[in-house]
């Protein structure tokens, strides 16, 4: 069965010479330069580029790293040279605003993350609430907590087969919004991690029908937009801000991410607001080797977009088809894209529902990271979850045949499996963070208001909040995530979540 990966999207102009402004990388460049300067460095930081008396230092990326890890504000490299009025750094900010078509863009070195905490302080100065969706990364969670952001939940459909969440519709957008007038934003998040995309022109339309602006965390669409087979970005729909973990699937170096404005009508009232929340956030020593990668990352997804991605995608689309062509393994991709708020899938991400082929999910990870050193983005009860980076290649023999030379076990029934029901909410977000609280064993917790926000990873997503009540249900789900080989409870108190933080 073939199904849509993505939307055709409007086309970025890819008419590209090397004489070409997108041909060059600024702050990649100028980086380069002043490391082959030779400076007798007497500031931070401390090595020095010295790797002769850092040799350990040296001895992880090569010497080489040690000249390129320069602090802020140098001279021709983030600031403007002598006689000069712009900076390598902003022309490389300039290129990727006009690279994703954005207004304007900014560098993040703390993250996706970073950036959903900037985003929530400065909606706070436009209302005390915003809606947004409940399966957000608890990343927005914690900004509403600094921001004092009051949020209003859009319930995401949830994939009972699977057991994950994956977006909203323009309908439930539409519901909170009029139940919540007066909110500072809608706030969703799309592609999920399953590479789920939420019709996000449809959502446009409904909160700018309501007087406010969108914001989509689009973590896991930095390469939207730029192939045709690849869904529209969030930008190119209309989106207002936009959050862009660039590392992820765009190439540039773990921790690096972007922030862009788009060209919308909230444009000139967000901006100013953005810059100041930049500031409350942003790091006074960022990292020069992080800017040079997403400067280096935008210029290959503009050059190479085409060719290298439409490679990627040449790549997962045989395996899927390998797959399913010896039949062990069932498709999941059907039961995603019916969920009502599913319109595309991004191409360059596969899921593998291994428990149909007589595997957990948490089991196939471990034993193709032992058998045959493959490592998956995520593992589930039910399935894997893989990706090929823009332009990266996959070994589609060696991974299939290593998914069907998995040993298979008896495993009877599948039931679905249910994601712990949300609580209901007894207090404010922020309220419940900075109460007086105290730590219990976890069986006594049950009943009680939870002072923490607690997700089980992967994904990612809050499963209780500052404020709701903890269940027996959700405990459960939180207690079996920690004992699975490969899942965590971000937010626990301890890894076994065998004590939870509440309300005193």
């Amino acid at each position: 069965m073939t199904l849509p990966r993505g939307r055709p999207a409007k086309r970025l102009d890819r008419n590209v010479t090397q004489d070409d402004r997108q041909a060059r990388a600024p702050y990649a460049e100028a980086l380069q330069r002043n490391a082959d300067e030779g400076w007798v460095r007497l500031g931070v930081p401390g090595h020095q580029d010295q790797p002769k008396h850092h040799p350990a230092l040296a001895g992880l990326a090569g010497p080489e790293l040690l000249a390129v890890d320069i602090p802020m504000f140098t001279e021709g490299v983030d600031l403007p040279a002598p006689g000069e009025t712009s900076s390598p750094l902003l022309e490389a900010l300039e290129l990727a605003a006009e690279a994703w078509g954005a207004r304007r863009t900014w560098f993040l070195t703390d993250g996706a993350s970073q950036g959903n905490h900037v985003t929530c302080l400065a909606l706070r100065s436009l209302s005390p609430h915003a809606v947004v969706q409940r399966s957000v990364h608890t990343s927005v969670i914690d900004g509403a907590i600094l921001a004092g952001l009051r949020l209003e939940f859009v319930q995401p459909s949830v994939d009972s087969v699977l057991g994950i969440a994956h977006g909203v519709t323009a309908a439930a957008v539409d519901e909170q919004l009029t139940a919540h007038p007066g909110a500072a934003a809608a706030y969703i998040v799309t592609p999920s991690y399953f590479g789920a995309c939420a019709d996000i022109d449809a959502i446009v339309e409904v909160a700018h029908r309501h007087g406010v602006p969108l914001v989509v965390d689009e973590a896991w669409g930095s390469h939207f937009g730029f192939h045709p087979e690849l869904p529209k970005s969030a930008l190119q729909s209309g989106a207002d801000l936009v959050i862009s973990s660039t590392h992820k699937l765009g190439g540039s170096l773990t921790q690096s991410a972007m922030l862009h404005l788009g060209e919308g009508p909230f444009a000139d009232q967000l901006e100013p607001l953005i810059v100041r929340a930049m500031t409350t956030f942003g790091t006074t020593s960022p990292s020069g080797i992080l800017y040079a990668s997403l400067d280096l990352a935008r210029r290959d997804l503009y050059l190479n977009g085409i060719p290298g991605i439409g490679a990627s995608i040449a790549d997962v689309e045989h395996l899927r088809e390998v797959l399913n062509a010896k039949g062990r393994y069932a498709d999941p991709d059907p039961s995603i894209h019916a969920a009502p708020d599913v319109i595309a899938l991004d191409p360059l991400r596969f899921v593998v529902d291994t428990r149909s082929g007589g595997v957990p999910g948490y089991v196939a990870r471990r034993l193709l990271e032992e058998r045959n050193r493959i490592h998956v983005e995520m593992a589930t009860g039910t399935c894997i979850v893989g990706l090929v980076g823009a332009g990266s290649r996959l070994d589609v023999d060696y991974v299939a045949a290593a998914l069907h030379d998995l040993p298979e076990q008896d495993l009877g029934a599948h039931p679905p499996i249910h994601l712990p029901a949300n609580a209901p909410r007894q207090m404010d977000l922020r309220d419940a963070y900075l109460s007086p609280t105290e730590i219990v064993p976890a069986a006594q917790a049950v009943g009680r208001t939870s002072a923490d926000s607690l997700a089980a990873y992967p994904p990612g997503v809050a499963n209780v909040l500052p404020g709701e009540l903890i269940t027996q249900e959700i405990l459960d789900f939180l207690q079996d995530t920690a004992r699975s080989p490969y899942g965590w409870v971000r937010g626990s108190v301890d890894p076994a979540v065998e004590r939870l933080r509440v309300i005193a």
